[in-house]
């Protein structure tokens, strides 16, 4: 159980991302990340139109809040999750490079929120390891 709770949500992002790229989207031509998916007529007169890409970068964000809480755990369920989080990084970054579907604004900014996912985690996780273990910076002895 506690590798399911480890596993990082930044890497349902990747994977919708592919399916969508590689299936639904693959032989529609055109950009698929541009489709519509909700338009509202706003109170000022003009339309809002919330198109695909948009929507996986909000999904991506709402992922991230979630890793960040999960963040502020400490032991071997926190190191495997963080471990699991820099791999899934690196899973973005390969693609990126490598695959040409990959190379849009919204693959790259799907990367820059694993990136943050990673270094916060990390971040995160030290400063409260920190405060459990009371470790001292060296300038509190005279």
């Amino acid at each position: 159980m506690p590798f399911i709770v480890s596993i990082p949500l930044t890497l349902a992002p990747l994977l919708v991302y592919n399916l969508l790229a590689f299936s639904l989207f693959g032989n529609a031509g055109g950009d698929p990340w541009l489709g519509p998916v909700l338009t509202v007529e706003l109170v000022s007169g003009a339309r809002f139109t919330l198109v695909t890409g948009d929507l996986m970068i909000v999904s991506g964000l709402v992922l991230l809040f979630i890793e960040l809480l999960k963040a502020t755990r400490t032991g071997v369920v926190a190191l495997t999750d963080h471990i699991l989080s820099t791999l899934v990084f690196v899973a973005y970054l390969v693609e990126f490079l490598t695959v040409r579907e990959a190379a849009t604004s919204v693959f790259f900014i799907l990367i820059c929120i694993s990136f943050v996912d990673v270094i916060a985690g990390f971040s995160i996780t030290i400063t409260g390891a920190r405060r459990d273990f009371g470790v001292s910076r060296g300038d509190d002895f005279h």
